[in-house]
């Protein structure tokens, strides 16, 4: 199926931030519909009211419209959608399809550390399963909590084909019956997945491999509501750090608004997350989104996990660091620097600063953090103790500094004026032994910025201030 027939949904839980997982199934998803000229959905899955809150759901839109992942219809809360929910659960239930369960939970927790511990298979054991109603009756009369549970089939096989797993199948008698309304009066996941996807008319469902084994219960489900249509799955392998441990916090960043505060640019962002799992034919790495659709399609998903690359990521985001003009990457910078020096930054040295740091920064943090000795007060500076450890003993230093001193007294202020390494030759001194002991004069450590650049931005006057300042350190 393509073209305008093909509809898609990300359906995140609003449980916390929109991590590095659900951003590359948000992203996914968006492709695969670009490619095609498909739809893209917003669906909140917000049927655990306990655990959902107003402003997660926000931060996914926010950290979406960021990604640039704009959505053809929704978002649609499914909070907002209870009653169709309940309404399929009831049918069920007159069908008898579905039956009322009373256990709590407790004891179905205790029922299954049992099982384990007798070395049987834990799972909800049917204990209310086939109540006469008499018996039911009497549990109603107890007070007890009562949910809705789905009655599973008990012979033959669930089965489907998943675009990236291939075939799947799993025996009908290892799936318990599972709850499709909690005692709350809430709708469970399951239920809610199945009736939204019939109602919205989903085609494609593209997610995480986690939820491999839900989609047998979803399929029960739409079935039991009279449809009998599959749409076509593809699960997308996992997200693993380093240690090939499924991705999470102790690896490092993981919500997208952690990477954007770090200085990563939702284009590189969005660029390196539709690597993970999937690659062009080409095998072209820095691609814009509109590149990355026209490129995309779900059979060159792989099924292997995907290995979170900090430093790739780094990599790319340099490069698109890289691409953008000067004065849009500027702009990018701005909110980093203003953060870090303070509002009303002198113009000139913040464009320069970019604009000379734009060829090997990474990250816009970075860009931000390496022009600090533009901006910090004349009183204030000072050389990093481990750079001035090191250039210290440079040979000749005092006479380094001494020409550098009248060198930049007496040339025409231009870069290629300030040029250093002519005034140098004289001393018999290499540049590359000379060079990092002004480094830390005019930037407080032995390497930063292009200095001749660094010079020029920062002034005649107190270049020559600092140059000064590390000589007399010198005695």
């Amino acid at each position: 199926m393509t073209g305008s027939a093909v509809r898609v949904r990300f359906s995140p839980a609003p449980t916390g931030f929109l991590h590095v997982g659900g951003a590359r199934t948000a992203l996914f998803n968006f492709l695969y519909a670009r490619h095609v000229g498909g739809t893209y959905i917003l669906r909140i899955e917000d049927t655990d009211v306990a655990r959902s809150r107003t402003e997660w759901v926000d931060g996914i839109q926010d950290t979406l419209h960021w990604l640039g992942l704009a959505w053809d219809e929704g978002p649609f809360l499914q909070s907002d959608r209870f009653d169709r929910y309940l309404a399929a659960a009831a049918r069920m239930h007159e069908a008898g399809l579905a039956y009322e369960c009373y256990c709590t939970e407790d004891e179905v927790k205790a029922r299954n550390d049992a099982a384990l511990a007798a070395g049987r298979t834990p799972g909800y054991d049917g204990r209310c399963r086939d109540l006469t109603e008499a018996e039911r009756s009497e549990r109603r009369d107890e007070g007890r909590p009562v949910s809705l549970r789905f009655r599973t089939p008990t012979t033959g096989v669930s089965e489907f084909d998943d675009v990236v797993r291939g075939a799947v199948a799993v025996e009908w008698s290892t799936i318990p019956d599972f709850i499709i309304v909690r005692a709350n009066g809430t709708p469970i996941f399951f239920l809610a997945n199945a009736v939204d996807d019939l109602e919205m008319g989903i085609t494609h469902v593209i997610r995480g491999e986690d939820l491999l084994d839900s989609t047998h219960r979803v399929l029960a489900l739409r079935r039991a509501m009279g449809d009998d249509t599959v749409p076509t799955y593809a699960h997308l392998p996992l997200i693993v750090g380093a240690d090939r441990a499924k991705l999470s916090k102790r690896h490092g960043a993981v919500s997208l608004e952690d990477f954007r505060d770090q200085g990563f640019l939702p284009e590189a962002l969005l660029n390196y997350l539709a690597l993970l799992g999937w690659a062009p034919e080409d095998g072209a790495e820095v691609l814009s989104a509109a590149e990355l659709a026209a490129a995309f399609d779900l059979d060159r998903v792989t099924h292997s996990a995907a290995f979170f690359d900090h430093q790739k990521l780094e990599w790319i985001n340099g490069e698109w660091i890289r691409r953008l003009p000067l004065a849009e990457l500027v702009e990018r910078v701005r909110p980093h620097a203003e953060a870090r020096y303070g509002p009303g930054l002198d113009e000139d040295r913040l464009v320069g600063a970019v604009r000379i740091g734009q060829e090997r920064a990474t990250t816009l943090v970075q860009l931000a953090d390496q022009m600090d000795f533009l901006f910090v007060d004349a009183a204030a500076f000072a050389i990093a103790p481990e750079s001035w450890d090191r250039v210290a003993g440079t040979e000749s230093l005092a006479a380094i500094l001494d020409t550098v001193d009248a060198h930049l007294g007496d040339c025409e202020w231009t870069v290629e004026a300030i040029d250093l390494r002519p005034a140098l030759e004289p001393l018999g001194v290499k540049p590359r032994k000379a060079l990092p002991a002004v480094y830390a004069a005019i930037e407080g450590r032995h390497a930063g910025l292009p200095l001749f650049d660094s010079i020029h931005l920062l002034g005649r006057d107190e270049a020559r201030r600092r140059i000064a300042a590390a000589r007399a350190r010198l005695g």
